[in-house]
């Protein structure tokens, strides 16, 4: 919710210069909606919708009757239903990112910005005196620290502390893990409009992701147990149809795997079976697979807090898929914790 004020808060700032925030950040307000197809899931949403309305959020249950206004083209069956959040919005992750990149080099001229792309951090130097640790190694460069040394390396920063502290007496286990996803974009599909950020439930249900590295046969019927695959999709600021997605943990391989991408595209048509009407094979074209990975963490959520023992050297990751939504609200509680200055948020549930 934080973040959410924040990015709000953003928005409004780029709108303020003159600036379009939807062509600045793919900034979108869509809502979005948790589908579900069953009594049971159902009633798990209706729970949800308690949840997020106890929290402050405005949300609503609505019915498969509701749904044919909001999303004719979704099909869900008599007993489905959807969590909708009206107040949602969506990024564009490109664009919000070189938007970002570029603000930050404007205070490289004032000496307070600067990027060593391409350079491996490989050890600390810390004070005798202190313990503090004054510098970076990378392979090329010493980069000293007044104030602090924050690590935000997403799947990386587990690798990226044994690194920095092998040789100090220091044991940490961080274990945050890579797990892959797949997206599947695609260019002028016409056959099909959404209003709204849509995925299934299955998704958001941390657990009952794959930790396998197995696939299984479509054919054989969906599990949210074994298949790595659940249904989100969306539209993005170009009009691209953006459909998702996987979760498997196979370490560090970006390559794309055809198999889940045809998982993906069929999923999807069991939630909007004019899909099926079209073959993936005639939209190579036209298609565009992202493959990226999530910092994944067992417990979900993301850790942000001291490192241990070194009392200038701080840790966010671990935010899995939302790293960017809530990048905002993590810069800022990270800039309190090293600051002293009081938080917006309670930061007890981020500790390590």
């Amino acid at each position: 919710m934080r973040s959410h004020q924040l990015w709000e808060a953003l928005a409004e700032s780029i709108h303020n210069q003159g600036l379009d925030p939807l062509q600045t950040l793919g900034w979108k307000k869509t809502g979005s909606m948790l589908v579900g197809r069953t009594a049971n899931e159902c009633s798990a949403l209706k729970s949800r919708v308690e949840q997020l309305l106890e929290a402050g959020l405005e949300a609503s249950f609505l019915s498969c009757d509701d749904l044919q206004s909001e999303e004719p083209a979704l099909m869900l069956g008599s007993e489905g239903g959807a969590a909708f959040v009206p107040d949602d919005y969506q990024i564009d992750a490109r664009c919000t990112v070189a938007f970002i990149e570029k603000g930050n080099r404007y205070f490289a001229a004032e000496g307070r910005y600067a990027e060593f792309y391409y350079e491996p951090a490989t050890s600390l130097l810390r004070s005798e005196s202190s313990g503090d640790v004054v510098a970076v190694q990378t392979s090329k460069n010493t980069l000293y620290s007044k104030k602090a040394i924050i690590v935000a390396a997403g799947c990386w920063s587990g690798s990226v502390l044994h690194d920095l502290i092998k040789h100090s007496e220091i044991e940490l286990d961080f274990p945050v893990k890579p797990r892959k996803g797949h997206l599947l974009v695609i260019e002028n599909f016409k056959s099909l409009n959404l209003n709204h950020g849509l995925m299934e439930l299955g998704y958001v249900n941390h657990k009952s992701a794959t930790l396998s590295s197995t696939t299984t046969d479509s054919g054989s019927g969906y599990d949210a147990n074994t298949s790595p695959v659940s249904m989100t999709a969306t539209m993005d600021m170009s009009g691209r149809l953006v459909l998702g997605s996987s979760r498997q943990l196979v370490g560090f391989n970006t390559e794309i795997d055809e198999s889940v991408i045809t998982q993906i595209w069929e999923r999807a048509g069991e939630f909007f079976p004019i899909l099926k009407q079209v073959s993936l094979k005639e939209l190579n074209k036209s298609r565009e697979v992202r493959v990226g990975l999530r910092p994944y963490m067992p417990d979900g959520k993301p850790v942000i807090d001291h490192v241990p023992r070194i009392s200038n050297m701080f840790l966010a990751a671990g935010h899995e898929g939302e790293g960017l939504t809530l990048a905002l609200g993590t810069a800022e509680m990270i800039a309190n914790i090293v600051l002293g200055n009081p938080q917006k948020v309670d930061p007890a549930p981020y500790s390590m």
